[in-house]
């Protein structure tokens, strides 16, 4: 049994204690909290549950396995650091870190400790991330082209991150789970509408060497919410609509060819449009299949799919896309 400390019960902190509670070999040691009023409702909810304000108490506790930390970001280096230094197993939550360096630090802890580093890049444990994952693999969309998401909606305005650390995170880990070339650069361009200046509008391109292209659409000022993506194959193309209940995948056969004629001097696009499958998912939480994948790293040394490398690959875009956008759109090698 592994006993896990969760660090944060804010908005996302209810929903891991409720996972790690049901996950097999794992158990709920401590919940720790700076408000009170927080820590209140955990013992109403789990009364077996032990709670604190002293989270200092967590790194010197022997039964305390692993270490959850859903935490404000700027507060994830700290935390995970002192975790790992005390030989606890660390989960992050998204965003790993607020840097680059950071991430690189606890990367290379967690391998002098031993221990599990992981980042709860949620998503790809959804059945329709997997079903993506699985029609790449077989070839059955043929060569991807490009990745299209869109994230938007009248959302919670970040007080120390902007809209690309906040929602980009979800759909980059995904990209980075799904394509296995890596990226050359960047461009980014965003607007803040509020007094803090934090972007809340932002739009990303992600370049690769081949004619592979990402772009991200994020927004907390949309009067709709949309979480869309596109995937495009030179076979068929994929359509992932999280807001559907459950017909969550369609897969188009759809696609173009293009010739040149060459007396003629012009390109010709045939165009073929077929049938749309909508393939059946199984319906399973995600949020118990991350939990499950860190506790079976934990107990058996395995590679979690959202390791440490998707955290970093995805922070390395983040960090690039930051510096674009104060440069008004300037290209960022990585």
């Amino acid at each position: 049994m592994v006993n896990c400390a969760i660090i944060g019960y804010g908005y996302w902190g209810p929903n891991l204690v409720r996972n790690f509670s049901s996950a097999t070999n794992s158990k709920v040691h401590t919940v720790a909290d700076l408000r009170p009023e927080r820590l209140a409702v955990v013992s109403r909810t789990y009364p077996g549950i032990n709670v604190t304000s002293d989270i200092d108490s967590i790194w010197s506790n022997p039964e305390i396995d692993a270490v959850i930390i859903a935490t404000p970001v700027f507060t994830h280096f700290d935390l995970a650091k002192r975790a790992l230094e005390a030989g606890k197993h660390v989960l992050l939550e998204k965003p790993m870190t607020d840097t680059v360096a950071h991430a690189m630090e606890l990367i290379e802890l967690s391998k002098k400790a031993g221990r599990t580093l992981m980042v709860d890049h949620t998503f790809l444990y959804t059945s329709a991330v997997q079903k993506m994952k699985d029609l790449i693999t077989s070839g059955e969309i043929g060569k991807v082209k490009y990745f299209d998401s869109t994230r938007i909606n009248l959302g919670l305005i970040q007080q120390d991150v902007n809209v690309l650390w906040d929602l980009a995170p979800h759909d980059i880990s995904i990209l980075d789970y799904l394509i296995d070339e890596k990226p050359v650069s960047v461009q980014a361009t965003g607007v803040s509408h509020i007094h803090n200046g934090i972007e809340n509008i932002a739009y990303l391109t992600v370049n690769y060497a081949n004619d592979f292209i990402g772009h991200f659409h994020c927004s907390w000022s949309s009067p709709v919410k949309i979480r869309m993506m596109l995937l495009g194959g030179d076979k068929k193309m994929v359509v992932f609509n999280d807001m559907e209940p459950t017909e969550k995948i369609r897969i188009y056969d759809t696609a173009h060819t293009v010739n040149t004629d060459e007396e003629k001097r012009r390109v010709l696009v045939d165009y073929r449009v077929g049938d749309v499958f909508i393939p059946k998912l199984e319906m399973r939480e995600a949020l118990g299949g991350m939990a499950n994948d860190f506790i079976n790293s934990i107990q058996n040394g395995t590679k979690p799919i959202a390791n440490y490398e998707s955290g970093l690959n995805t922070i390395k875009i983040l960090e690039a896309a930051q510096i674009s956008i104060k440069e008004n759109g300037r290209e960022v090698m990585l």
